[in-house]
């Protein structure tokens, strides 16, 4: 996409949405705009941009990224888990079975790396050599890939509260699952990272590391919810130029949102204190990161819609009857 049409959008990012329901509870996320009616769940993927657990800008286009994203990786996965998907009635808009949200992320890493404090190469680089439950060796480097994926869940905080690296052994002690499900659920999350993985291979693209959630639907049911390998809960590099950048101790061409937080870092701004302010031309460069890594994962080119999201979001609603 041009930059000039990003340029444009600036003005029009979808930050928020108001929709009035009946009989509807409403949940504003970091990214999404939730809206429980009945048995569905109509999220809203809005252009907000979240990292170190709090809300730094918007994108443009963003949103459409991330739902359509979803949207083709859960079409993927259905064999692997079922999944909360019910319709997408607009770019950025996904209706959903209404799943009770598990409170633990699956985390899964396949390569030793990130920037924040809750990444398991600041983890590394300071000297702790286990993580989560797992045991590394000594010796690693940076952006090393790891002998194999590990699951290393974090938990979900309440809205203000940061999430919490554990290991598997501490989600059953706190009582957030039984060991059962646990093992069932991390062995569900080594499958879609692993299929994850070999899809984006053949576009040129390493699955660094994502995360999934999962929930429990009416029924008891737990079902893969939330999103799915998209660049808000995944790190993509890109496979050819890896192994040369790694040798030489150089970052990893990089299309995912890393690029804003590592911006955010070279500030010296890791969460705390007063955030810098996110210039355009950093918003610009992110947005096209975001859409390059629809493209070059998905295969396809992003039929992005310019323009005030709201009203087109109110009528494809209205014309499903949701409003």
């Amino acid at each position: 996409m041009d930059t000039d049409t990003i340029r444009k959008q600036l003005r029009l990012v979808l930050e928020k949405t108001d929709f009035a329901l009946d009989d509807c509870e409403v949940y504003r996320g970091k990214v999404r705009d939730n809206y429980i009616v009945g048995d569905k769940r109509i999220i809203v993927t809005t252009d907000r941009l979240s990292a170190f657990d709090v809300v730094l800008c918007t994108l443009p286009f963003k949103g459409q990224v991330l739902n359509q994203m979803s949207e083709f990786w859960f079409s993927k996965t259905k064999s692997i888990a079922p999944n909360h998907v019910i319709e997408i009635p607009d770019p950025n808009v996904t209706v959903a079975r209404n799943c009770t949200p598990i409170p633990v992320e699956f985390v899964v890493r396949g390569y030793l790396t990130g920037v924040t404090t809750t990444s398991i190469w600041y983890s590394y680089s300071r000297g702790a050599r286990e993580f989560c439950g797992h045991r590394l060796p000594d010796g690693l480097k940076k952006d090393q890939k790891l002998e194999m994926p590990i699951v290393t869940p974090s938990t979900k905080a309440e809205k203000g509260g940061h999430d919490e690296s554990v290991s598997g052994n501490e989600v059953i002690k706190r009582g957030l699952m039984d060991r059962d499900e646990f093992d069932a659920v991390s062995e569900t999350s080594l499958k879609l990272f692993e299929l994850g993985t070999r899809i984006a291979a053949q576009n040129n693209i390493i699955l660094v590391d994502t995360k999934y959630e999962f929930g429990r639907d009416e029924g008891g049911e737990i079902m893969l919810i939330d999103e799915m390998h998209t660049p808000d809960s995944s790190r993509f590099w890109y496979k050819d130029s890896y192994h040369g950048l790694f040798e030489k101790g150089l970052e990893q061409r990089r299309i995912d949102k890393e690029y804003v937080r590592k911006w955010l870092a070279d500030q010296g701004y890791l969460g705390q204190g007063t955030m810098p302010e996110i210039p355009d031309e950093v918003r610009i460069e992110a947005a096209n990161r975001y859409i390059t890594a629809y493209e070059q994962v998905t295969g396809s080119k992003l039929n992005a819609v310019p323009g005030d999201a709201t009203e087109r979001i109110r009528k494809n609603l209205a014309r499903r009857g949701y409003i």
